[in-house]
């Protein structure tokens, strides 16, 4: 079972490295975002106190996430379209090895992508000791965890790139956006607000801002961010693993 772990790993980190394009576009993507939502709201919008480019900083963490596991776990669309995954599946290995595979690929680029950008924090003026830098990680880690669980269910179940796409526009990206990672959601309208407190990735953002900032107004505490984003990841990675061993006629396409 580690064999087919440790290969379909391997098999991910090898065929994001070797696709330049990605590599430059996942490395530019949350600069450029940041660069340009902090450049412009850096003098007219200060949610908490803070300048809108430290604020942002932990939703950027969160949208490399989430982004990245969107381009990761695609790839098991694409895969069964080039019958890769139909030999995985024939395969006398457990099934339950083919979901910790992918998903722990699709989590270990989100991670490095994630611990690149926290690296250059203090560069954009964004200060946090060893031990935030390290808890921050930490708990990075089991954000992109959670959200490559949800992408790879999400994948296994579509047919097309298209679907997946369409699918990610409905439902990951309000996902993202009512999480508070762009904006502080605490004045919104009461139906968002409320949406927003059943919005899992909610959590994730919040215990970032704990580990980075030391909170943040209208997030939960830290202990509450952290139970939420453990659950979220648990239950995400258990589902991922439930519609790979449940056999399907989408197995033999």
């Amino acid at each position: 079972m580690m064999s087919t772990v440790r290969s379909l790993w391997h098999r991910e980190i090898v065929r994001f490295l070797r696709d330049r394009p990605r590599v430059t576009g996942s490395l530019l993507q949350p600069i450029i975002f940041w660069l340009l939502f902090s450049g412009a709201l850096h003098g007219s919008f200060k949610p908490g106190g803070q300048v809108y480019g430290e604020y942002f900083f932990a939703g950027t963490l969160a949208m490399i996430a989430l982004f990245t596991a969107i381009f990761s776990t695609i790839t098991v669309i694409e895969d069964r379209k080039e019958g890769f995954l139909q030999g995985v599946l024939v395969a006398p290995v457990p099934r339950c090895a083919i979901a910790l595979g992918k998903i722990l690929g699709g989590t270990t680029l989100g991670f490095s992508l994630g611990v690149f950008f926290l690296l250059l924090g203090p560069l954009a003026g964004v200060t946090y000791s060893p031990m935030q830098g390290v808890a921050t990680a930490a708990v990075l880690f089991v954000v992109c965890l959670s959200v490559t669980g949800l992408g790879f269910t999400m994948a296994w179940l579509m047919d097309s790139t298209a679907g997946y796409h369409g699918l990610m526009m409905v439902f990951l990206m309000p996902m993202l956006l009512l999480s508070g990672a762009f904006f502080p959601m605490q004045d919104a309208h009461p139906l968002l607000a409320w949406i927003q407190w059943i919005d899992p990735l909610t959590y994730g953002v919040g215990a970032l801002r704990h580990t980075l900032h030391g909170g943040a107004p209208g997030i939960p505490s830290i202990s509450v961010c952290l139970a939420g984003t453990m659950l979220f990841a648990v239950l995400t990675f258990g589902l991922g693993t439930w519609v790979v061993t449940r056999r399907s006629a989408r197995d033999a396409v």
